[in-house]
């Protein structure tokens, strides 16, 4: 049960971090802003299973971005993660996630980015993100390992 909630948090956390990564020195996409909602049917968690529900609250402004998730795993107790930063590529704190302690940020472009999640300096994660031309659809690529050591691929798909 603990490597499932775990696999959960970085996957997830990936959802948040990745949305964070739209440009280095320059302000959110307005897109972004705003709270989304997993899609569970459209997303897939390999390992699973999927979460029952998780919202993903951004706000900010300038080059400043605070975001706030809520996530009810399969199993366990409700989890509470924040995070808070600038885009200038450094590595920011993560609160109340156990599988990452720092996460920094790439742009690819406008609507692609990348982060890296870390726990005690180690990879843990690594995520790409994609933002509908519309706004309405963020979806998330997560790889990584899961706390046992195996592979894991997500993709997560959040909408507004």
């Amino acid at each position: 049960m603990k490597a499932r909630l775990t696999q959960f948090a970085v996957a997830l956390l990936g959802i948040v971090a990745i949305a964070f990564v739209t440009s280095l020195g320059a302000q959110a996409p307005k897109a972004l802003i705003g709270t989304w909602k997993l899609d569970a049917a459209k997303s897939k968690f390999s390992p699973g299973p999927a979460p029952k529900s998780m919202t993903v609250t951004y706000s900010g402004s300038g080059e400043n971005v605070k975001i706030v998730v809520d996530m009810v795993p399969a199993e366990g107790a409700a989890q509470h993660w924040e995070m808070s930063g600038a885009y200038d590529g450094k590595e920011y704190p993560v609160k109340g996630n156990p599988t990452a302690d720092t996460v920094s940020f790439k742009k690819i472009d406008d609507t692609h980015g990348e982060s890296t999640f870390k726990k005690g300096g180690k990879v843990t994660a690594v995520n790409t993100r994609t933002l509908s031309a519309d706004g309405k659809t963020l979806t998330v690529v997560s790889k990584g390992t899961t706390a046992d050591g195996k592979p894991r691929n997500d993709t997560q798909v959040l909408s507004k």
